[in-house]
């Protein structure tokens, strides 16, 4: 199903959030039943073509093979460009032959994945590109669609960027309101050490008072939550390279130039997955 493709992604997890992607959204759009094509004659072959109507990187191929494998495996898909391609406006992406009806079936499924996925991949790559001559790495967050965390997670990936925290599950991210329920760093980074190595927890400060406490206890990991460059700057030049310190909060496509020259390790950033601009696409089918 998956092209070798160079990522740090768990190839059974990933078949099986596309099994459970498209299996969700057939039952979703079908219910064993397309009343519209259910009119046409059955036994009429077709050929479609996916078009990209704006340039784009694409991502979701293997969503748009298994949405099609599903509906009729007689059905076969000619990609023109690999998974991760540049694609320009104009650009027949894939050819796709099989039953005139089947195709009709999975052509929303399969465009719906297709936009989403490659509008992840396109903002993310577009962010990457600003950043690529500083040592910042640009990171991805748990802000995503609900039910398509390791797709969005995927076309990150897919996008030049990385992921972190794929879940609650696995990895400690102290956050305020954790620290709320304690009282304090001190004693939050106390309840942890004794469950977790430090090496495993990532601490979440708002003031540079606060990022001074946690290095002083040890902390390795730390977010800073919507610092100023100027304060990310000082926090930077007192960390000298002790811990791993990651920027979030209200940084974007426009601004992030001026969190890298910071030089900050990490820039983290929830638009890439939670404000999509989907890729056009449009597909056209003739009779074979």
């Amino acid at each position: 199903m998956l092209k070798k493709l160079n990522l740090i992604f768990d190839k059974k997890i990933l078949e099986s959030a596309i099994k459970n992607n498209i299996n969700a959204a057939i039952e979703e759009d079908l219910k064993n039943n397309d009343k519209t094509s259910d009119i046409l004659p059955t036994k009429i072959e077709g050929v479609a073509k996916i078009k990209a109507k704006q340039n784009a990187i694409l991502c979701g191929s293997p969503w748009v093979d298994y949405c099609f494998l599903q509906l009729d495996k007689k059905i076969q898909i000619i990609w023109h460009f690999d998974e991760g391609s540049s694609i320009k406006k104009g650009e027949i992406i894939c050819t796709i032959t099989g039953s005139y009806n089947q195709i009709l079936k999975g052509e929303r499924i399969a465009l719906n994945f297709l936009q989403t996925l490659s509008g992840t991949a396109t903002t993310t790559n577009l962010t990457t590109l600003k950043i690529k001559k500083f040592k910042t790495k640009l990171f991805d967050t748990r802000k995503t669609i609900p039910g398509l965390r390791v797709a969005q997670k995927y076309a990150v990936q897919i996008g030049g960027a990385f992921n972190q925290r794929f879940g609650l599950y696995d990895q400690v991210l102290i956050k305020e309101n954790h620290i709320k329920s304690v009282g304090s760093i001190l004693a939050i980074i106390k309840i942890a050490k004794e469950k977790y190595s430090l090496d495993g927890i990532q601490i979440e400060v708002e003031s540079l008072r606060e990022f001074k406490e946690a290095l002083d206890l040890g902390a390795t990991n730390i977010l800073l939550d919507n610092f100023t460059t100027k304060k990310l700057t000082k926090a930077v030049l007192i960390n000298k390279n002790k811990a791993i310190l990651e920027a979030s909060g209200n940084i974007d496509i426009n601004n992030i130039i001026e969190y890298a020259k910071t030089k900050v390790d990490r820039i983290s950033m929830g638009v890439l997955t939670k404000n999509i601009a989907a890729i056009d696409f449009s597909m056209i089918i003739e009779i074979k």
